[in-house]
């Protein structure tokens, strides 16, 4: 297995978290578009995003798998992220991303999460990828689906309201 290391897109680079990354990831976890579906709304205090990039940073150095800062090549400024973390049971692994909304719509969430299951699934014995969204999201289900993803389930996670999909090891 190996560490979790960096990738590259024709787009984007994607960088493995960095405690460096808490402001930036900040930023784009309290922009209105972002934090609608990815924190319910709730603006998040600069303390939480850090609680949130540490434990992947952690889960990152313990599995070698992670989250990912997104950049459009050659720039520095992160424009979303994308990557996985273990649900609630540790058995089974959950697709992340989300983009800025002024990079909506140019399919940077499929690009970035398609490199990343190719790592996750070449590197690491998973059968399966779960993604789970708030059942407005629609933005989110389009992208799964253009990963390959099928409609698993409505459901609940974490006490809310989840629309599950699931992408099976090619």
């Amino acid at each position: 297995m190996r560490a979790h290391a960096a990738l590259e897109t024709g787009r984007l680079s994607l960088r493995p978290f960095r405690m460096q990354d808490v402001d930036a990831l900040h930023a784009l976890w309290t922009d209105p578009g972002v934090r609608r579906f990815l924190w319910d709304d709730e603006v998040i205090t600069r303390d939480q995003a850090e609680q949130a990039v540490r434990a992947a940073v952690d889960e990152a150095g313990e599995r070698g798998f992670g989250l990912w800062t997104l950049h459009r090549r050659d720039e520095a400024g992160v424009i979303g992220f994308c990557g996985f973390r273990t649900l609630e049971q540790g058995r089974d692994v959950e697709l992340l991303y989300g983009v800025h909304p002024d990079f909506w719509g140019r399919g940077l969430a499929v690009e970035a999460s398609h490199v990343a299951l190719e790592r996750l699934f070449a590197e690491h014995p998973f059968d399966r990828v779960w993604a789970l969204a708030d059942p407005p999201n629609a933005q989110s289900f389009r992208v799964m689906e253009k990963l390959g993803m099928r409609f698993d389930r409505d459901g609940e996670y974490g006490g809310l309201p989840a629309r599950f999909y699931v992408l099976d090891r090619p």
